[in-house]
């Protein structure tokens, strides 16, 4: 007798690409979150860590999907 094997792999994750833009204007921890909700929303981005003391979004993408214009985009309807 020969045992089966069930591949429970995952499929493999697309890559994925880091970007970094600026973002001005941020006061606060809520205004960090909101952009940092901003980006999460949009199609391809991965990730998003934002930094008020740098004033920089740190953002994981699928090329694929989304560029640094999308991420900017997303930036500046949540208002930066």
């Amino acid at each position: 007798m020969s045992a089966t094997q069930t591949d429970t792999t995952r499929p493999a994750a697309t890559a994925t690409t880091s970007s970094t833009a600026e973002v001005g204007g941020m006061t606060c921890a809520s205004c960090v979150r909101r952009v940092e909700k901003a980006l999460e929303k949009t199609p391809g981005v991965q990730a998003a860590r934002v930094n008020l003391a740098t004033e920089r979004a740190t953002v994981e993408i699928d090329p694929a999907v989304a560029d640094a214009d999308a991420v900017r985009a997303a930036i500046e309807r949540a208002g930066y």
